[in-house]
């Protein structure tokens, strides 16, 4: 089978299992040899997954793909969270994390720039609406984006702590 129609295959299974247990699937990917393969999964969920969200899909993902034989040799699953720094893979993604802070690399210069560091304004359309601290206010469709990812606001993150520390006083 090869990796394409394997790779789709996987992304079906994370996607039933994860919509099963309340979660979302953020990515499926399958990649190395033959004799060297790795599956990965990242999945989220509103607050963030637990280290029992990724013990259960990874359980279940096991127990889906050993019962239907989809692999004749040994694999490696890894089944995680996407991270704080997560990485945008489709134009939804650029919507739910509207507001938020991100690195874009284009596969083409826009305005003589192709790594964008800023804040995601929303979407208009087809474009992406991006706050570029060095250019200001850029727009790009989602086909000319290479790599995107989220970045850590730290000013957030500290509100956050500082909000739990006062619920957790109470």
């Amino acid at each position: 089978m090869s990796k394409d129609i394997a790779g789709e295959k996987i992304r079906g299974i994370a996607a039933r299992l994860a919509g099963e247990n309340n979660l979302e699937l953020v990515q499926a990917q399958v990649f190395g040899s033959n004799k060297n393969l790795t599956i990965r999964i990242f999945i989220d969920k509103p607050g963030g997954v637990t280290h029992e969200d990724c013990t259960l899909i990874s359980r279940q993902m096991g127990e889906t793909l050993d019962a239907e034989d989809l692999f004749p040799l040994s694999y490696m699953l890894e089944v995680s969270s996407p991270g704080l720094e997560r990485e945008l893979y489709r134009l939804q993604d650029f919507r739910k994390f509207a507001g938020s802070l991100a690195k874009v690399k284009t596969s083409a210069a826009i305005a003589g720039q192709k790594n964008f560091s800023g804040r995601i304004v929303g979407i208009e359309g087809e474009e992406i609406v991006f706050d570029d601290k060095t250019n200001g206010t850029v727009r790009f469709t989602f086909d000319a984006v290479a790599k995107a990812n989220l970045e850590i606001d730290f000013a957030e993150e500290l509100k956050r702590n500082e909000k739990r520390k006062t619920e957790n006083k109470k």
